[in-house]
């Protein structure tokens, strides 16, 4: 994997968050929020907790006695999920493969779309298990497959076509790679995990429009990064050319986004 694919800086951190976070996040993040409030835990912690999408739904569900810690790698985005402050949540920087945390600190461990970017997702695992009590529950999801994601393909080979010597790899590289269903129980088997439920989870939203769908995925992901790397004066035009795209596909008006995504449950044994 490449450094940048887990580099949200600049503008990334704003756009990701206002264009993608309604649109992609927030439905699954109601989702992880239903599913921990059913643990009855008393110590929650967030590995890769972005712009504090799945955040803000545990400390809307919670009970007000639950400690909840909710961390990332990237500064930006943190400093995004801060603008909604919260007296009961703890910001913290920190990465995914090295947990800053004592040994069965938590009961639950729960990670939204973020397990495909540290390279070493083995670490993570056994991280994971490390701090978490006996008996806690890792719960965490994974994008499914590309095609069934059709909104983020449509952009996806929009961009790729606009490259077509070297298209950027982003998406089929990170995101949407890490799905197998024997690949994920094999590695939580490995990590120490036992009781490991996998579910395939659909969601549908309604895009306002193409051009924020566009933006959102092109200037809102590190596949800005790859776009630019190639030629930074062009982002804007490959953003419009991957509107354009949406709207071939779906037309102009508001439009579904349909999404599937694999959630995973395992248990410290």
């Amino acid at each position: 994997m490449s450094g940048q694919d887990a580099h949200f800086a600049g503008s990334i951190p704003s756009a990701y968050n206002e264009l993608l976070g309604p649109l992609m996040f927030a439905p699954y993040g109601e989702d992880l929020a239903a599913r921990v409030l059913g643990f009855g835990a008393k110590a929650v912690l967030e590995v890769a907790s972005g712009t504090g999408v799945v955040t803000r739904a545990l400390d809307r569900s919670l009970p007000a006695n639950v400690r909840l810690v909710a961390t990332d790698l990237n500064e930006g985005m943190l400093a995004v999920a801060r603008r909604s402050p919260s007296a009961r949540v703890t910001w913290q920087q920190a990465d995914a493969q090295q947990l800053p945390f004592a040994d069965a600190e938590f009961d639950a461990v729960v990670c939204q779309f973020g397990y495909m970017f540290p390279p070493d997702k083995q670490a993570c695992f056994r991280e994971a298990r490390r701090v978490l009590s006996p008996g806690g529950r890792l719960l965490f999801n994974m994008w499914g497959p590309l095609e069934k994601n059709e909104l983020t393909d449509v952009v996806g080979r929009s961009v790729a076509a606009a490259f077509p010597n070297d298209p950027p790899a982003f998406l089929t590289r990170t995101p949407f790679a890490f799905h197998d269903a024997a690949m994920l129980r094999g590695e939580l088997e490995r990590a120490g995990f036992s009781g490991i439920e996998l579910e395939t989870v659909d969601k549908v939203t309604r895009a306002d429009s193409a051009e924020k769908v566009a933006m959102g995925i092109c200037m809102g992901t590190p596949l800005r990064s790859e776009i630019e790397a190639r030629d930074p004066a062009r982002l804007q035009g490959v953003t419009d050319a991957a509107a354009a795209a949406l709207v071939d596909r779906f037309g102009k008006a508001p439009f579904d986004n349909r999404m599937s995504a694999v959630v995973v449950t395992a248990r410290r044994s």
